[in-house]
């Protein structure tokens, strides 16, 4: 890294502002087209008669994220995340032109595969990039930077999505923001490709294992969300799906991580397990606000807009306090919130309480995350090197898929073995919230490694 980045004492300054804007961007269109896609799916699926897939929409594009990121990780560490970036983006914008084109629920669901490819790739080449041209004093507030470009997809995000939906057709929340992610690009492209960011000492570790391993993962949670349509076998391949993704998820991760083992290991664990609990739950937020209390898409999208904006903000607290708060305070005040606004959202479902318990109660998980999400992604480059930040990086991307993936599906088996009842909904929320306990194991095993302070 030169000089002048290492004296640089802002993100903002010359040196680093143009990286910066255009990853933001990135990362923004990202949490646009996330929150777009979980207000509007109820819509999509009843306009596409897609019901069955409904889980698979979201868990398929997290399940093939997977392989994205093993192969971007080990490219990345090889030659640095110029090129990866480029094809992960490239992949990303043409799974959303797929899905913004499909005239079923089945294409939708190979462009949400395509997208996923994408999307997992390009989060990984932005973590080379921040590790790679930020120095370490400064990677708290890019990540702090990062869950800030939740904001105004967060006030605008799923209003806008609904609106969009409502009075003109939800493939445009699909396509527009296809359009946007190609201008996005542009503007960081120009900047990265200028930039000496291959490391001196490049990876050599072979990719084909490991990229058969996250394409086992990937089967494995396709397979899990499936399992449902598949009558007497269901049982059969649930418990088949679980233990391919557990073994094949092994050689993907640093050792001790299954064991939540002290250290960068419990940091991967819990990013997966908090990462579950959230995204598994946060797509039956809007779902339970249309079908229970007959909210439109317009407003359905706002139930989450709290959340994200309490997201924000705890991020933000995160990058400038965090080393005074200390990683396992930080571990114990998100879980609790966590597990506290999952929990308020099964009451509301269970005994149909008015609609603003959910909506002020998922603004507890947003401050959660908000807190742990933006440390684990510190701690874990603050363990890294530059040898193995590819590998390291892919490995907390891999664990947030996988939890997210596994759990969707998981979610998705039990709302639909539950259809009929009234106890679909309240069984996701009590599932998102004993994961949520489940972290603390983790979160209290993060150890320090030095992070740098501002």
């Amino acid at each position: 890294m030169s000089s002048e980045a290492t004296r640089a004492s802002s993100i903002w300054d010359p040196a680093h502002i143009w990286v910066t804007i255009g990853a933001v961007a990135l990362i923004f269109l990202a949490a646009m087209q996330s929150l777009a896609v979980t207000t509007v799916m109820p819509v999509v699926s009843d306009d596409l008669d897609g019901a069955a897939l409904y889980a698979i929409a979201f868990s398929g594009t997290l399940a093939t994220s997977v392989i994205g990121m093993v192969a971007v990780g080990a490219w990345s560490d090889r030659s640095g995340p110029v090129w990866p970036l480029t094809v992960s983006v490239g992949l990303f914008v043409a799974g959303l032109v797929v899905a913004g084109l499909a005239p079923t629920m089945d294409v939708l669901v190979v462009g949400r595969l395509v997208q996923g490819l994408g999307t997992g790739g390009q989060t990984v080449a932005l973590y080379v990039v921040v590790a790679r041209v930020f120095p370490p004093a400064l990677h708290g507030r890019v990540f702090a930077a990062f869950s800030a470009a939740w904001v105004v997809p967060s006030l605008i995000g799923p209003f806008l999505a609904g609106a969009v939906a409502e009075y003109l057709h939800w493939r445009w929340v699909f396509l527009g923001v296809a359009a946007l992610t190609v201008v996005a690009f542009a503007m960081v492209a120009t900047r990265l490709w200028g930039m000496p960011l291959e490391t001196q000492h490049p990876s050599s570790d072979p990719i084909g294992p490991r990229l058969a391993c996250a394409v086992a993962v990937a089967v494995g949670a396709l397979a899990l969300s499936l399992a449902g349509e598949l009558g007497q076998f269901a049982g059969l391949v649930v418990a088949a799906s679980v233990l391919v993704i557990t073994f094949a998820a092994r050689p993907l991760l640093p050792r001790r991580t299954l064991t939540a083992g002290r250290g960068l290991p419990s940091v991967v664990l819990m990013r997966g397990l908090i990462a579950g609990s959230l995204f598994g739950a946060e797509i039956y937020v809007p779902y339970l606000l249309i079908d229970e209390y007959g909210f439109s898409p317009t407003w359905a999208g706002l139930g989450l807009t709290a959340a994200a904006l309490a997201w924000a903000v705890a991020a933000d607290l995160q990058g400038r306090f965090g080393d005074r708060i200390g990683n396992t305070r930080i571990a114990v005040i998100g879980t609790v919130l966590l597990c506290a606004a999952t929990l308020s959202a099964a009451a509301t479902a269970a005994w149909l309480l008015p609609p603003a318990v959910v909506i002020g109660g998922w603004a507890l998980a947003g401050a959660g995350m908000g807190l742990m999400y933006p440390r684990l992604t510190v701690l874990t480059l603050a363990y890294s090197t530059p040898q193995n930040q590819g590998f390291n990086s892919s490995a907390l991307s891999i664990s947030d898929s996988v939890g997210s993936a596994t759990s969707i599906a998981v979610m998705g088996l039990a709302f639909t073995a539950l259809a009929g009842t009234d106890a679909g909904f309240p069984a996701v929320f009590v599932i998102a919230a004993a994961l949520a306990l489940l972290a603390l194991v983790p979160g209290l095993r993060l150890g320090h490694a030095h992070e740098a302070r501002p």
